[in-house]
């Protein structure tokens, strides 16, 4: 990938839109790209359960009117920090592409199943943006954020809670070896090109790609990246992110669900542990 030129920004409810929204705007504005903020609305029948004989069609209607009405106001609350972090951004609003790649922002509202919608968009996208799922909420979905990773395709970058001051300053790559992991780094090469630093962590054994190997790769595209290895002592997830907190990282590199046999030393249980603990933005590819 040479460049980012469409970012798709999930943006779920209001608690989570504003640093989602901001992580892709600095994303657009560091490489000339439009972001396209999108909020996928709930079809009120599908929040009526299943219909039992003792449900008149007046309860139906009744519950279906309430799932709407709580729907609305959750659109316009998203709306409306769209609008504040657009205007804190000055970021211009365009409906098409301009003659020359340049930073833009436009807001789209669609109604239906969250993770199919999502996943259907993303397949038409550089760069999908999507805030860090919270245990203890429904909203932003994990269902939807697997959608997006297993099916559209695309790179996802998750987008912590809170925004970060920088992205892509200092990278940490997570290497094994895998498919996934290639994927992130292509897919991550934008970024990887305008960083300050580049660290791969790995544990690599046996005869997959090492990452001596990947520094290699990265070498012929302008990209200087240092190898560090690390304690595989204990489950790797909380590892990898304290290595990378150490190292004043701004954005992790990985790929996600990787199926190799390495996965217990780096991503095997990681990808979960990540999805939920990481406070930094993570760019992930499955």
């Amino acid at each position: 990938m040479t460049a980012y030129r469409t970012i798709l920004a999930c943006l779920s409810d209001s608690d989570s839109a504003e640093a989602t929204l901001g992580l892709a705007l600095m994303v657009g504005q560091a490489h000339q790209a439009h972001v396209e903020a999108i909020h996928v609305r709930p079809d009120p029948a599908a929040s009526v359960p299943l219909i039992g004989e003792g449900m008149s069609g007046a309860m139906v209607e009744e519950m279906m009117a309430a799932a709407d009405a709580q729907a609305t106001e959750r659109a316009s609350r998203v709306r409306a920090q769209f609008a504040a972090v657009r205007e804190r951004c000055n970021a211009p609003l365009a409906s098409g592409p301009a003659p020359e790649p340049q930073f833009s922002v436009s807001w789209r509202e669609e109604a239906g199943r969250e993770e199919e919608v999502l996943a259907n968009a993303g397949r038409l996208t550089d760069l999908v943006v999507f805030a860090h799922p919270d245990p203890d909420r429904d909203s932003p979905s994990i269902m939807s954020l697997n959608a997006v990773l297993m099916e559209s395709g695309r790179p996802l970058l998750l987008a912590p809670a809170v925004l970060p001051l920088s992205l892509g300053r200092r990278v940490a790559v997570f290497w094994n070896g895998s498919v996934e992991a290639s994927r992130a780094v292509l897919a991550a090469r934008p970024m990887l090109k305008k960083a300050e630093t580049v660290m791969i962590f790995s544990a690599i054994e046996g005869d997959q790609a090492s990452p001596a190997e990947l520094a290699g790769y990265l070498a012929w595209h302008g990209v200087k990246a240092d190898v560090h290895s690390f304690s595989t002592a204990g489950h790797a997830g909380p590892a990898l992110l304290k290595e990378a907190g150490a190292m004043g990282c701004d954005l992790i590199v990985m790929g996600a669900y990787t199926h190799s046999r390495l996965r217990q030393l780096i991503l095997g249980g990681v990808t979960r542990h990540v999805l939920h603990a990481a406070q930094l933005p993570v760019l992930l590819c499955h």
